[in-house]
This record gives C-alpha cells, sequence and structure tokens, in this order.
C-alpha cells in the first residue's frame, strides 16, 4: 500500500466525539420541537404563533446535526488538541462545592471556597492564599448587595457576625 493510499485510508475513519455531538444535536431539536407543539395556542388568524420560533430553532438544530453527521463521518474534522480535564474537574468541584454550602455556611464562604478552586484548576497552587482572598472578596460583594442594594444573598455565619 503506497503512502497516499494509506493517508486516504486514515482519513476516512469517522470522528466519533463529532457523532456524539451530533446525536445531542438531533436530541435537543427533538426535545425543543416537542416542548413548542406543547404550547398552549390563542385563537388567531396568523400562522405566526408562540411556537413558531422555537419550531424554526428545532429545524435549525435538527440541521446542524445532519451536517455534523456527514462532516464527521468523513473524517473531515480539524485535529483536536489534547484535552487537560484536571482544570475542569477542579472548577466543577469548585461549583459543586458552592451549591453544597450556599444555605448552610453563606454566601462568602461558599463564594470563596469556588473562587479557590476556580483559582487552583487555572494554575494557582497556593489553596491557602486564594481561599481567605476569595472568602473577602465574597464577602464585599454579599455586602454591597445585601446591605447597599438590599437584595438578598445567602447569610452565613460570617454575614451574621459582621451584619
Amino acid at each position: 500500500m503506497s503512502e497516499a493510499d494509506h493517508a486516504s485510508v486514515t482519513k476516512r475513519r469517522p470522528d466519533w466525539a463529532a457523532l456524539i455531538i451530533a446525536v445531542f444535536l438531533i436530541a435537543l431539536a427533538g426535545v425543543v420541537f416537542w416542548d413548542a407543539t406543547h404550547l398552549k395556542t390563542i385563537a388567531q388568524y396568523d400562522r405566526i404563533g408562540p411556537s413558531t420560533v422555537p419550531k424554526a430553532i428545532a429545524l435549525g438544530l435538527f440541521c446542524l446535526g445532519i451536517w455534523t453527521v456527514f462532516e464527521s463521518w468523513r473524517g473531515e474534522f480539524p485535529e483536536r488538541e489534547h484535552q487537560e480535564v484536571a482544570p475542569v474537574i477542579w472548577i466543577v468541584a469548585g461549583l459543586a462545592g458552592q451549591m453544597l454550602l450556599l444555605r448552610t455556611a453563606g454566601f462568602s464562604i461558599a463564594t470563596g471556597v469556588l473562587f479557590a478552586l476556580t483559582a487552583r484548576g487555572f494554575g494557582k497552587r497556593q489553596i491557602w492564599i486564594s481561599l481567605p482572598v476569595g472568602i473577602v472578596l465574597s464577602f464585599i460583594v454579599w455586602a454591597i448587595f445585601s446591605q447597599l442594594l438590599q437584595l438578598m444573598l445567602p447569610a452565613g455565619p460570617l454575614e451574621h457576625l459582621f451584619f
């Protein structure tokens, strides 16, 4: 087998990640279309109603999904870079930590944990520095929103200590 034949065989492999994305797009189009068909319509004389735009979006998503299937089957997507998983895990852990701590620990501590773990995900290794910095910045944000703007953010022990 020549070099050109080998390159064409390797190039023609389907891109499985793109096929998964295509299936997701088609499924999302189905959900949007199904939801649009269940919208209550008011008796009207026009054909354009509240379900028109969602149906158009569903059609666009479906077309993008089919197009992605063809392109992935041809294998013509550009080569993707290696993805770093660890930073994403740190950031998702920060979001999960904030959601879990928001009611019990309050806004400042929960958002400080989010700040510290996100900083760790972006490469800041000293969590012992970024955690207090995040808590202080979050407390300032909480004080501005809660005390000056009179908006309700979850208060925890730190907020009750000062206000």
